[in-house]
């Protein structure tokens, strides 16, 4: 094996540990706050219309083709 390779190697792990640490910054950047915390409240809402039995309506179901 060429003991370039170790060079090699060795440039390409500091290159993608820059490149992973550039977009962890950039990720955490302040003005990403506002989308982040929209984004985690989103399981926290439920909509009604997504459960209906539990509004109080009756669920239909439509099992089969009833009109022919």
């Amino acid at each position: 094996m060429n003991p370039l390779w170790g060079h090699a190697i060795g440039v390409m792990i500091i290159v993608l540990m820059t490149v992973f640490i550039g977009i962890w910054v950039w990720v955490w950047r302040d003005r990403h706050k506002p989308v982040f915390r929209r984004m985690a409240d989103l399981p926290m809402q439920d909509p009604v219309e997504a459960f209906p039995a539990r509004s109080g309506e009756p669920r239909e179901t439509n099992k089969g083709n009833e009109s022919s």
